[in-house]
């Protein structure tokens, strides 16, 4: 009976300390967007968007590498990134704001919905944004994801006319990360 009282409070104790614990961080969230139309659906995924989280302020950022998302045509990629996001000129997409109704004190296993808040900048515009985020603290890291829509006009992303029907006017994007503890180099 003692053993079990211990090793509950020390699980206590641990799931306490790892939510007083600032920051959290990825190199490997998951970014991936649907572009649908009538004629052609284009999807497209990243494995290595950055992303950190401050438990303490709700403070979010995350960086994605355009030329990082792969498609399932080489082709599709190439215009992608030369013709439609111009990634030579504009390398990276930023998504920076607060997650609001951040838990300050997560239970293991438990789901959180937050509400995000912020900028996301794609193409050289930037434009608030809102959405809803899912969270949940799983043995020591936070796990996060959302959905957002976005317009393609919004960021000044031109489709010639002669693929127009080919591409949706709208995307939608979906974002998860697995965000571990942040430790300082040493």
């Amino acid at each position: 009976m003692k053993k079990l009282i211990l090793v509950a409070m020390i699980s206590i104790l641990w799931t306490g300390a790892i939510t007083h614990a600032q920051k959290y961080f990825t190199k490997t969230g998951t970014v991936r967007f649907v572009s649908a139309s009538t004629l052609e659906k284009i999807e497209a995924e990243t494995k290595t968007a950055n992303c950190i989280l401050d438990i303490k302020t709700g403070a979010l950022e995350m960086a994605i590498l355009i030329k990082s998302f792969n498609f399932e045509k080489a082709l599709m990629q190439e215009h992608f990134n030369e013709d439609y996001m111009e990634s030579d000129k504009f390398p990276k997409a930023t998504v920076k704001g607060i997650l609001t109704n951040l838990s300050d004190s997560l239970v293991n296993g438990v789901k959180y919905e937050g509400q995000f808040k912020g900028t996301i900048t794609i193409h050289g515009q930037s434009k608030p944004i809102e959405s809803k985020v899912t969270y949940s603290l799983m043995t020591g890291s936070i796990q996060a994801s959302t959905e957002l829509k976005i317009s393609l006009a919004d960021f000044k992303i031109e489709i010639p006319s002669l693929v127009k029907d080919n591409i949706g006017k709208t995307v939608d994007i979906f974002i998860n990360t697995k965000l571990e503890l942040f430790k300082k180099p040493q």
